[in-house]
């Protein structure tokens, strides 16, 4: 069984293009720590919406760091990205607006009711 996070970026490799990211270029690094001193990484690389996703440790324009508990409650729509960045949960560094874009193939959160 596989969590999230790994199927959320796996089917993100699969569709190669994405059209609501075809305004971004650049690569975006995700260093998700699970509490045991280890990282994983994910390394999405866009150009034009044409995507490429790996594991590889490659130098990014973004690099975003969080928790893996909180990245997997973000991309099943459980919790905000924005509201995460904005109380300090997620590090975002370097062109975070690569990032911003980024977020429009995320789950959306639920609303309050």
């Amino acid at each position: 069984m596989t969590d999230a996070t790994t199927e959320f970026f796996r089917a993100l490799g699969e569709r190669e293009h994405e059209p609501a990211l075809e305004k971004a270029n650049g690569i975006l690094r995700f260093d998700l720590s699970n509490g045991k001193r280890r990282t994983i990484r994910w390394t999405l690389e866009i150009e034009r919406g044409d995507l490429r996703v790996s594991h590889r440790n490659a130098k990014a324009d973004c690099v975003v760091r969080a928790d893996y508990a909180l990245a997997e409650g973000i991309v099943r729509g459980e919790i905000n990205p924005v509201a995460a960045l904005l109380r300090g949960a997620i590090a975002a560094e370097g062109d975070v607006r690569l990032f911003v874009l980024f977020m429009r193939v995320l789950p959306s959160p639920p609303r309050p009711s």
